[in-house]
């Protein structure tokens, strides 16, 4: 069983240092036992970060709410939908399952502010009033020009922390997709319900997994992670029971746009990777 001072003392080891801003991605279960539950591992992290840093954690939203008219559904269920669905209230609304349950401890926990979008995210520290901006969330391709992940890398000089979860799961290399400048992504369009009676339109660079480009292999996201930890000898640590990895955003995106943009003319992603 883990204290949150040891849990606190690996992120130190790992990397993580005061003043950073750190995005997050946890599996609670590979952690091992916490003594005082959940919560002691986003409280341990900010204990590492300080009052200077800034802690973010991807909660998207509740199932269908950014599904009508994606074409994942049939047409009955979207009629019922239209008919049933509340408006979208992103302080209320519960954290998508498939973000694991750490993030749903992270937004409702005293501090804790989340931007007004379906694609949200939690976000608590120094840097939180740039990051949650609402005058400068794009509605479309929210994940791309003008969003928090380019001011998490940009203005933020941000940190990708992976405490024992999927490499898969890196939120941030949407990003990536969104901006990385080559033809026949796909666009995802769709309708979210954002007062009562009230659908808005919306579009993005598909995120479904699917994926932003009819090219990506299976497990894209994690190839580009796992090629980036190989080049830069990233071996991680433990925390807890869980292997984790601190990532630079910045180099990531380096290594995304590159492999993204070979990728999508060629269709090479293990070349391109070096993986063999």
């Amino acid at each position: 069983m883990y204290s949150r001072a040891q849990l606190a003392d690996a992120f130190r080891a790992l990397g993580v240092a005061a003043g950073d801003t750190v995005m997050l991605h946890a599996s609670v279960r590979a952690a091992g036992q916490i003594a005082g539950g959940p919560d002691q591992i986003h409280l341990a992290l900010k204990d590492a970060l300080t009052d200077a840093g800034t802690l973010v954690m991807y909660a998207s939203c509740p199932d269908y709410y950014d599904e009508v008219e994606r074409g994942t559904l049939t047409a009955e269920q979207e009629r019922e939908l239209l008919q049933k669905l509340p408006p979208f209230d992103p302080l209320t609304a519960r954290s998508a399952r498939d973000n694991g349950t750490l993030v749903e401890f992270f937004r409702t926990y005293p501090g804790s502010r989340v931007n007004a979008h379906v694609a949200r995210f939690v976000v608590w520290g120094k840097h939180t009033d740039a990051l949650i901006a609402h005058e400068q969330q794009p509605w479309n391709y929210a994940f791309g020009r003008g969003s928090l992940l380019e001011r998490f890398v940009h203005q933020c000089d941000g940190k990708i922390l992976l405490l024992g979860s999927d490499h898969d799961a890196v939120t941030f290399l949407h990003y990536a997709e969104h901006i990385v400048d080559i033809p026949g992504k796909r666009v995802a369009r769709y309708k979210v319900p954002v007062a009562p009676n009230v659908w808005r339109d919306m579009e993005e660079f598909d995120t479904s997994d699917a994926g932003a480009h009819p090219n990506w292999p299976p497990r894209f996201f994690a190839q580009i992670v796992d090629g980036y930890l190989a080049r830069t000898q990233n071996h991680g640590a433990r925390v807890g029971d869980a292997q984790s990895f601190l990532l630079d955003a910045r180099g990531l995106l380096a290594l995304a746009l590159e492999v993204m943009t070979s990728v999508g003319h060629h269709g090479q992603a293990r070349d391109s990777l070096h993986l063999g």
